[in-house]
């Protein structure tokens, strides 16, 4: 069988999961600043790559994001390897020396054929990090920023298909990376600073080998 493209010993990823709203990409950018993460959203990336001229997945993903369904695995993993790729040829600093990297992956993966695909092809991962808050919260925070935003699944339709999706088919991911030992799980309900003291102990303990890669 085919080894990963990249060794987890030298690049480390960290999934970070949580419902839509949930603060993900808020948490991750202060994150980007702190440890020198390249920070990859699989939605930015599929957003992009629909609006690419002579994108082969355009059609197909603007379709998904319409309906609230999830890409197909090949794609958004494809895009997340290239993507990858780039960051370790580009970045330098702390965690970013003879062929190392340090990615935080938000939004991926949404299921658990993505996880396992991703894992045995991409890269092992090191931690899943979950951001958890009730639906209110969520449901508040998105049609908040639905205001300025211009994305057109930030409406009340389109959020609960997503929050029906999230929990029928991420819910099973975090399940199992709980039962591997790797799930770190943060309250996301209170302030961005108080969530992201939270969000760093745990990177901290990431980098201390606190978590199994398996």
């Amino acid at each position: 069988m085919s080894s990963p493209t990249f060794d987890s010993a030298k690049v480390t990823v960290i999934f970070v999961l949580g419902g839509p709203g949930a603060g993900k990409g808020t948490q991750c950018a202060d994150l980007v600043k702190d440890f020198n993460f390249c920070h990859l959203s699989a939605g930015d990336l599929l957003r992009a790559e629909q609006n690419r001229e002579g994108s082969e997945y355009g059609d197909l993903i603007r379709t998904c994001i319409r309906e609230g369904t999830i890409v197909p695995m090949e794609v958004t993993i494809k895009l997340l390897e290239n993507a990858m790729t780039d960051a370790l040829k580009q970045k330098s600093g702390e965690g970013w020396t003879d062929g190392r990297g340090r990615f935080l992956i938000d939004g991926f993966p949404r299921k658990m054929d993505q996880a396992l695909k991703f894992e045995e092809t991409v890269c092992v991962s090191s931690c899943c990090l979950f951001f958890s808050t009730t639906e209110e919260v969520m449901l508040n925070r998105l049609l908040e920023r639905g205001k300025t935003s211009g994305r057109e699944d930030d409406n009340v339709e389109s959020i609960k298909k997503r929050f029906r999706t999230y929990k029928n088919e991420t819910m099973p991911v975090i399940d199992y990376y709980g039962s591997q030992g790797k799930l770190a799980e943060v309250d996301s309900s209170g302030t961005v600073e108080e969530v992201h003291k939270l969000a760093s102990e745990v990177v901290n303990d990431v980098f201390a080998g606190k978590y199994p890669r398996k």
